[in-house]
């Protein structure tokens, strides 16, 4: 792809650097800016800027969010007796998007995957274990993705809380094996948190 200006490159190569974002799209959404007042650029621009410094991650579930404590764990109307147990920030979105749930979440920041180097200690399950340890919580719900990974973490998770007194289920297989969650259409996976089931370890 040849440009006529550097500066247009440069843009281009920033906006494919994004997910899902090719070369042509790239390019279409850099004219698109171009062709625009700048006063609607500069707030484009402004929006991203202010979103990466002041975002947050809430210091009770590690959602996103603008303030120290996101909204969902601030909210009083919310089921504090309930914990669901995501791998990312999309998956809350995801579930949030299904109107079934009503309780608490925690973000695990990933899945268990040695492979790629990532054990208990890179994610969020100390955290997890810690908040497991509050009486007022009675069940944790592990809405992670069916993968090998996932079940690994799962497994993990579940050995780790097999002496607490805490109820861990898990969400119902309709969203099926090697899926990931926030792919999952609103019904499949409102109907997976509903008919969850208890999460029991292979030997027993």
């Amino acid at each position: 792809m040849n440009f006529s200006s550097k500066l247009i490159e440069n843009a281009v190569e920033a906006f494919a650097s994004l997910p899902g974002i090719g070369r042509k799209t790239a390019l279409r959404l850099t004219l698109h800016l171009v062709n625009q007042d700048l006063q609607n650029t500069e707030q484009f621009a402004e929006g991203i800027l202010n979103m990466r410094r002041n975002i947050k991650h809430c210091t009770i579930c590690f959602n996103l969010s603008d303030e120290a404590i996101c909204n969902v764990c601030s909210d009083k109307r919310r089921d504090r007796s309930m914990v669901c147990v995501v791998e990312s920030i999309r998956d809350v979105m995801a579930i949030e998007e299904t109107s079934h749930y009503r309780g608490l979440y925690h973000v695990l920041g990933g899945l268990i995957n040695p492979l790629e180097g990532i054990g208990p200690s890179e994610l969020q399950i100390d955290s997890l274990l810690q908040r497991a340890a509050d009486d007022e919580i009675k069940e944790i719900i592990l809405a992670i993705s069916p993968t090998i990974e996932g079940d690994t973490t799962m497994f993990y998770i579940t050995k780790k809380l097999r002496d607490s007194s805490v109820k861990v289920s898990s969400i119902a297989r309709g969203v099926s094996f090697g899926g990931e969650l926030e792919y999952a259409d609103e019904v499949t996976l409102g109907r997976s948190i509903v008919a969850r089931m208890p999460y029991k370890l292979n030997n027993e």
